[in-house]
């Protein structure tokens, strides 16, 4: 019997690491978007990012060759996925839905991750790991039917027609995700994390900007406070700076089959913001959501033993 497999804890601690960040910024979105509209918020986000990540626009020994055309074609394509598209449909969706509908089709994001891993990259879907999504998923579908809307409750329930373009821009939503992943996992071998990063924050800024300067034309910027310009700053540096760069740091060592299951990390970290800086109420059915969760991402990264 050989000895257990090596371990990649430091590529699963930057996995975990950037959802878990993202989550935490998704959480303080709430309190940005009470301020700035969509668009705007996304426009300023990857502005003051692409200030930050300018020197990481210079190729490093990292970088194999300079990125060549099918590298650049995917480096849009996953900016536009994944930060673009994955942005508008979510917060949209949401708008026509409920966070409760959001929270359930999210927790697809690990088994489109798999499904499209096995499909565009033919990577083995372990058996543990296939025990794992559905795991996570139930996971997170408890703690998204925890925070359910109560009798009387503000807002009401959406109409039929809005739900139904909602519940459809979240499953694209999910879809973008697992796209991203998927996208990122080739971009790894030939592109360094820092380039990557860069890049795809680029594209963002560029297919935003339109939409950002009109938005922009109309807004009061002398009505923002410093507590929420330096709470945009947070959410810039770690939306487009740091979450990208430790998850692409991570997915370089990690197939993306099962660093899709650190997704659930996401709505966990957001729920944690939600009640320790939002006032949210956590029940005990939080609690076993979120054993479920993490039952899920343990199964998933724990060493097998060789044969």
């Amino acid at each position: 019997m050989t000895a257990p497999a090596r371990v990649p804890w430091v590529a699963y601690a930057c996995l975990g690491g950037s959802m878990a960040l993202v989550g935490s910024y998704v959480g303080l979105s709430k309190l940005l978007l009470a301020v700035f509209p969509v668009f705007l918020l996304a426009w300023l986000r990857f502005g003051l990012a692409a200030v930050v990540m300018l020197p990481w626009l210079r190729a490093t020994p990292a970088d194999v060759v300079p990125v060549p055309r099918r590298m650049r074609v995917l480096l849009f394509w996953q900016s536009f996925l994944g930060n673009f598209m994955f942005s508008i449909c979510m917060l949209y969706g949401v708008l026509l839905t409920s966070a409760l509908a959001a929270g359930i089709v999210m927790a697809a994001i690990p088994a489109a991750v798999a499904v499209l891993s096995r499909v565009v990259l033919a990577e083995r879907i372990s058996r543990r790991v296939a025990i794992a999504i559905p795991l996570a998923m139930a996971g997170i579908a408890l703690l998204a039917l925890a925070r359910t809307p109560q009798v009387g409750d503000a807002g009401g329930a959406a109409p039929p027609a809005a739900s139904t373009w909602g519940y459809a821009l979240l499953l694209a939503a999910v879809l973008c995700e697992a796209s991203y992943v998927v996208i990122g996992k080739k971009l790894t071998g030939a592109v360094s994390p820092r380039r990557i990063s860069a890049f795809i924050n680029l594209w963002g800024l560029a297919l935003v900007t339109p939409f950002g300067i009109w938005q922009a034309m109309s807004f009061d910027f002398q009505a923002v406070t410093p507590p929420i310009w330096a709470l945009l700053l947070f959410y810039a540096v770690a939306a487009s700076v740091v979450a990208v760069w430790l998850w692409m740091k991570g997915l370089a060592h990690v197939p993306s089959s099962r660093a899709g299951v650190f997704t659930v990390l996401l709505p966990i970290s957001a729920a944690l913001i939600g009640v320790l800086v939002l006032g949210e109420v956590a029940t005990a059915v939080h609690g076993v959501a979120l054993a479920l969760a993490l039952a899920g991402l343990l199964l998933a990264t724990w060493p097998e033993r060789g044969v």
